[in-house]
C-alpha cells in the first residue's frame, strides 16, 4: 500500500492567462529541452481514426492541430459519460480544454502505466511521434494560438498555478516545465497543519481569476493534512456578439424541456445572416453565432421535432461534427433564443476510469515519481472535479468553469430560415481557425431564469 498522500488538481475554464516564458509563443523545440522523468512513446504503425489526409489550416503546426482535434475527439467521449451519468433534463457544461490542460500537468510527473493511460485516454498519443515529452511543447503552441487577444471586448483568458506543501521538496525539472509550458508557478502552502486555511486561500485565488463567478470549488473536508501538491487551471471567456440581439424583440416563449413539461422562457430574437445548415438525414439543425471579431464563435445545434437530443448526443463524434461544420452556408436566418444560464459541477473520476484512466486514481497502482524531488511514487489522485459556469444574453455570453482532481409564436417571411431553439440543444464555443473546442455543453432545463 502506498502512503495516502494525494495530489489535487483543479482546471477553471472562465479565465486563461497565460503566464510563460516571454519567448514561448516564437520558441522552437530544440529552444525548450523538456525532459521530464519518463516519455511515453506510442506503437509504430498507421494511425488510428483519421483515414484520409485532413487540409491543415493556414500558418498553423501540423501538431498543433493535431492537438486541437485531439482535445476534440476527447471532448466528446467526456460529453457522452456525463450525458449518461444525467437524465435528459439536466443541463451540462463543462471546458473540455480545461480538463485536459490540468492532466496534461499531472502528466508531467506520471510513469509508466499511468502516464501511458493519461496519453491515450486524453488522446494526445494520437499526436503524430507520439512522444509525451512533445506535448508539452505543443500544447505550448496551442495556448498561445486560443489565448492571443481576439478583439478588445473579447476575453479569453487561462492561468495556472501549483499549491505545493511548504515543508516538501518538489522535483526541479518538474517546476520548470510547469512554468515554462503552462505558466503554473508553485506556491508554498501549509496543508499539513493548516489544510482548511489552504483551501480558503485556493478557492480565492480560483475565485479571483474567473471574476468572482466560481465560487467554493474545494468543498470543505477536501483537504486534509496528507495533501501533497494542488495544480490549477483557470479559463475565462467573455463576449459580444458580432450581432448583438435588441432587448426591445425580446418575447415569452415556451420551452419544451420534455414532453410533458415546459415552462415559460425569455426568448431573444434578431433576423440576420449566419453560417446556417439543416441536415434532414441528421435530423439536427446548426447555427453558428460569432462573438466580434469572427475568432470565437457560439455552435448551436437543435434536434428536429421528430428527433430528441439523446439521439444526437449518441452519434455524435468529431468527424461527424466537422462535416457538419464543413458545410455550412452564410444564410439569411430567423434567430429565436431564450436568455439563459448554466452552472455545473461534477465528479470527473468515475467518467474518466470508465474511459480508461484507471491507475491515476488507484493508491497501489498510480506512478507519480516526477512530481517529487527524491523520486518518491507515494503520489495518486483521490478525485478530479469540474465545476462551469456560462450565461447568455443580448450582448453576448459569459462562461466559466473549474475542474478539481483531488489526490489523495410569431410569423416570419418566407425567405428565411427559421432556427428555433424552444427545446433541448447542444452547445459548444469554439476558437474557429483550428476549432478548438473551449466549452461544450446542453440547454435542456433553461427555467427559473
Amino acid at each position: 500500500m502506498k502512503p495516502s498522500d494525494w495530489l489535487l488538481a483543479l482546471a477553471f475554464l472562465p479565465l486563461v492567462s497565460f503566464a510563460a516564458q516571454p519567448d514561448i509563443c516564437s520558441a522552437k523545440p530544440k529552444d525548450l529541452p523538456l525532459e521530464p522523468r519518463c516519455i511515453y512513446r506510442g506503437p509504430e504503425g498507421p494511425e488510428g481514426p483519421t483515414q484520409e489526409p485532413e487540409p491543415i489550416p493556414e500558418s498553423t503546426n501540423p501538431r498543433v492541430w493535431e492537438l486541437s482535434k485531439a482535445n476534440g475527439r476527447f471532448a466528446l467521449s467526456l460529453y457522452r459519460q456525463l450525458a449518461l451519468s444525467k437524465t435528459p433534463e439536466e443541463n451540462i457544461f463543462m471546458s473540455p480544454i480545461s480538463v485536459s490542460t490540468a492532466f496534461a500537468m499531472t502528466k508531467l510527473g506520471a510513469c509508466e502505466q499511468t502516464l501511458q493511460q493519461i496519453m491515450e485516454v486524453f488522446e494526445f498519443d494520437t499526436i503524430k511521434g507520439k512522444t509525451s515529452d512533445q506535448v508539452h511543447f505543443f500544447f505550448a503552441k496551442l495556448n498561445c494560438r486560443l489565448y492571443r487577444k481576439k478583439d478588445e471586448t473579447t476575453e479569453l483568458i487561462s492561468a495556472n498555478r501549483l499549491f505545493g506543501e511548504k515543508s516538501l521538496m518538489f522535483n526541479e525539472t518538474y517546476q520548470n516545465i510547469s512554468e515554462t509550458v503552462y505558466g503554473a508557478k508553485l506556491l508554498p502552502l501549509n496543508f499539513k497543519e493548516k489544510p482548511e486555511q489552504a483551501r480558503v486561500t485556493i478557492n480565492n485565488w480560483i475565485s479571483n481569476k474567473t471574476e468572482n463567478r466560481i465560487q467554493d470549488t474545494l468543498p470543505p473536508g477536501v483537504l486534509d493534512s496528507t495533501a501533497i501538491l494542488v495544480l490549477v487551471n483557470t479559463i475565462y471567456f467573455k463576449g459580444q456578439w458580432k450581432n448583438k440581439f435588441d432587448k426591445d424583440n425580446n418575447f415569452a416563449d415556451d420551452f419544451h424541456v420534455s414532453e410533458t413539461r415546459s415552462c415559460s422562457v425569455n426568448m431573444m430574437y434578431q433576423e440576420a445572416k449566419f453560417r446556417y445548415r439543416y441536415f434532414p438525414d441528421d435530423q439536427v439543425q446548426l447555427l453558428e453565432m460569432p462573438y466580434r471579431g469572427d475568432d470565437i464563435t457560439m455552435v448551436m445545434v437543435l434536434p428536429s421535432r421528430d428527433s430528441t437530443l439523446a439521439q444526437v448526443e449518441e452519434s455524435l463524434d468529431l468527424r461527424k461534427l466537422s462535416g457538419w461544420l464543413d458545410q455550412m452556408k452564410e444564410t439569411s436566418v430567423s434567430v429565436h433564443v431564450p436568455r439563459f444560464r448554466v452552472e455545473d459541477s461534477f465528479s470527473l473520476k468515475e467518467k474518466l476510469q470508465k474511459m480508461g484512466l484507471t491507475d491515476l486514481f488507484n493508491p497501489e497502482t498510480a506512478s507519480l515519481p516526477g512530481m517529487m524531488e527524491d523520486g518518491s511514487d507515494g503520489l495518486f489522485i483521490s478525485d478530479a472535479f469540474h465545476k462551469a459556469f456560462l450565461e447568455v444574453n443580448e450582448e453576448g455570453s459569459e462562461a466559466a468553469a473549474a475542474t478539481v482532481v483531488v489526490a489523495i409564436g410569431r410569423s416570419f417571411p418566407t425567405n428565411r430560415e427559421v432556427f428555433r431553439a424552444n427545446r433541448p440543444f447542444l452547445l459548444l464555443i469554439r476558437e474557429v481557425s483550428i476549432n478548438t473546442l473551449l466549452f461544450i455543453g446542453r440547454v435542456a432545463d433553461p427555467c427559473d431564469q
